[in-house]
Formats: C-alpha cells, sequence, structure tokens
C-alpha cells in the first residue's frame, strides 16, 4: 500500500476534502491521510511515500523533517531542497534572465541590526544608502516587501520618500525589497500544479478579502494562452510542483509579480466553489500520479540528488531502456556461446 500523507497547519476545508477525494479516485493500492509523526530518528524510513508540504515554511521542525524523509526516497511537494533555499528577490532576478517582465525591484538591507550582530557586522554596507539612486531606479507608487515571506505580512504601499521611510522603520529586522507598483488593468492569480496544469484566476487585490475573485475584467484566450506560457517557465525553472504566480497586466504587459508560494491559499471559503474543486481535483491527479511513479531512492547522498530528484527518474529510465535493448542481443549471443560450446567435434573415420 503507498500512502500520501498531508502535512497542514492551521487550514479546515482543503486537506480533509483533498484527502476524501484521494480516497475516493485513488486506485486500491493507494491512500491518504493526515501525516503523524513525533520525535524523528535520524535517516529513518518514514511509511509515507509522498507527503503534500502546506506548513513547514512556518515550522522548522517539519522542514527538517521532510528533508530527513527524502533521505529514504519520500516524494515531498513541494521539495524543501529546493524552495526553502529560494527568496523571492532571487526569483525576480532568475524571472528577468528568463525575460519575463518583473518591475524594478531593490533589495534592501533590515533596518535594524539581526539579532546577536552590530554595527561592526555590517562594515561591507555602504552607510547611508544612496536613496536617490534607489528611488529614481523604482519610482512612485511603490510596494515595500519582505524578501522572502508571504500572507501580504508587512507589505506596506508607499507614494513617496516620506512614506516609504515611515513603512522602512517599522520592519525591524526584515530583509526588504522595494518594487515598482503597476497601475494594472488586469490582474490574475494562476494555480500551477505538477508543473503542467494551470488555473487562471482574474482576481482583484484592492478587493476586501472575501471579493478579491470578483474582477471587473475577463480573461481572453490570448491571455490565457499567454499566461499559461509564462507560468509553465516559471515553475520549470523554479522547480515547483504546487505554486500560485500572480501577474498585474499594464498596457497588454503581463508582470510577474509574486510566484514564491510553497503553500499557495487553497481554503473554499477563500478561493471561491469553482476554484477550489479545481485545486481538489488537479493537486488529487498529480498527488496519485507522484505516488504512482513510486520513491525516488538517491544514488548518491549529494545535494544535486535532493535538490532535482526528478532527475533520478530520468536516468532510471534510462536504464531501464538501456538494459530492455541490450536484454535480447546478450539472450542471442548467449544461446550462440552455449551452441558454439555444446557441438560435438567432428569424428575421425
Amino acid at each position: 500500500m503507498k500512502v500520501i500523507g498531508l502535512l497542514f497547519g492551521m487550514e479546515q476545508s482543503f486537506p480533509p476534502a483533498l484527502v476524501e477525494r484521494i480516497n475516493s479516485t485513488a486506485p486500491p493500492n493507494i491512500r491518504a491521510e493526515f501525516v503523524k509523526v513525533g520525535g524523528i530518528k535520524m535517516a529513518d524510513i518514514m511509511k509515507y511515500d509522498v507527503i503534500l508540504d502546506r506548513i513547514s515554511q512556518d515550522i522548522p521542525f517539519y522542514r527538517s523533517m521532510l528533508k530527513n524523509a527524502m533521505l529514504n526516497g519520500t516524494r515531498v511537494v513541494n521539495n524543501p531542497f529546493w524552495w526553502s533555499a529560494d527568496d523571492k528577490f532571487f526569483n525576480y532576478a532568475l524571472a528577468s534572465k528568463l525575460g519575463i517582465p518583473i518591475p524594478n525591484t531593490v533589495l534592501l538591507p533590515s533596518k535594524d541590526h539581526p539579532p546577536t550582530t552590530t554595527s561592526e557586522s555590517m562594515r561591507n554596507l555602504q552607510f547611508p544608502l544612496n536613496w536617490e539612486e534607489i528611488f529614481d531606479y523604482v519610482g512612485f507608487p511603490a510596494f515595500l516587501k519582505p524578501h522572502s515571506g508571504g500572507g501580504w505580512k508587512h507589505v506596506y504601499k508607499v507614494h513617496n520618500p516620506q512614506e516609504f521611510f515611515e513603512a522602512y522603520h517599522k520592519t525591524g529586522d526584515i530583509c526588504m525589497t522595494l518594487q515598482a507598483g503597476i497601475d494594472f488593468d488586469e490582474y490574475y492569480r494562476c494555480y500551477v500544479i505538477g508543473k503542467k496544469y494551470v488555473h487562471i484566476m482574474p482576481y482583484e487585490p484592492r478587493n476586501p478579502h472575501h471579493l478579491r475573485y470578483v474582477a471587473n475584467f475577463s480573461l481572453t484566450p490570448e491571455r490565457k494562452q499567454q499566461l499559461e506560457e509564462i507560468c509553465l517557465k516559471i515553475v520549470h525553472a523554479l522547480g515547483y510542483d504546487f505554486d500560485t504566480v500572480e501577474f498585474a497586466v499594464k498596457d497588454a504587459v503581463p508582470y510577474a509579480i509574486d510566484f514564491l508560494n510553497p503553500a499557495p491559499d487553497a481554503e473554499a471559503s477563500s478561493v471561491q466553489p469553482e476554484n477550489f474543486e479545481w485545486v481538489l481535483e488537479h493537486a488529487a491527479k498529480y498527488l496519485i500520479e507522484v505516488a504512482e511513479q513510486g520513491r525516488i531512492i538517491p544514488s548518491e547522498y549529494t545535494w544535486s540528488e535532493f535538490i532535482n530528484p526528478q532527475s533520478l527518474i530520468a536516468k532510471s529510465s534510462t536504464a531501464t531502456k538501456s538494459r530492455a535493448t541490450k536484454a535480447p542481443a546478450q539472450k542471442k549471443a548467449a544461446s550462440t556461446e552455449k551452441k558454439t560450446t555444446t557441438k560435438k567435434s567432428p569424428t575421425k573415420k
């Protein structure tokens, strides 16, 4: 029996609905349940073949547990080796290298010294920063937001330097980014599951939370194809199997502004019934697909084996095909050799 485990926190509707959906649609040899763990023995085999992670971004214990599980082949969605080494600023820079429009963004040092550091710890940092150069590059209005984070925590919209400094002084020791604000004509939030299933949702972040999926614009076929292509390019570059990508569209240009979302909101009360049903269907479908592929046992204990375990499937598949191709030839050679060694020599008369 292959077991799919769901690891989650305060969510109420999505985890139980997903377990029910998997168990009602999966083959008899696959079942889903909530993850239950205690103290974790190092390098110990877990019973879960697949784990959907919805909470380790907030709980370091869970993140370490998931990495340990991968030592013995457990498939984790999203891969903790990949996303936990990531940050939003790197993602912006990477996407820009891929030719994806990104609003001008600057990485800023934290306003206060990080814990246990002093001004001497920051001796390589220019002080004061060239704020005029930064503001000229980004422009106003702009968004001040953490270089790694989510849930709209510590996000400030600022319209001038005075508002910027008022907000910046509230951020303490959080490393921040300042990003150009896009006065968008359209806005979209897109689920991307398994690097292949894409669901695009018109979204209005300026509305109250419960009305954000009520937008006064429609998704055209041309925009849909455009956003799907960008979404897939992003998740393939970043290695995410469950993600959301957000776009602010201005003058027909879709700017990707948020796509480090290892546990995107999927609560029924937030995302509306139609979107909730899509996430349930495709999350269940993908997790069953992953479970059917089986565990991925590392061939070498190196970082690269864990950062990209899918390469092991490709290697294994190639090796299997190679063995299958060679087998008939080897069998024929062995048969010929047997005939040669058992053939009797002619008897001289």
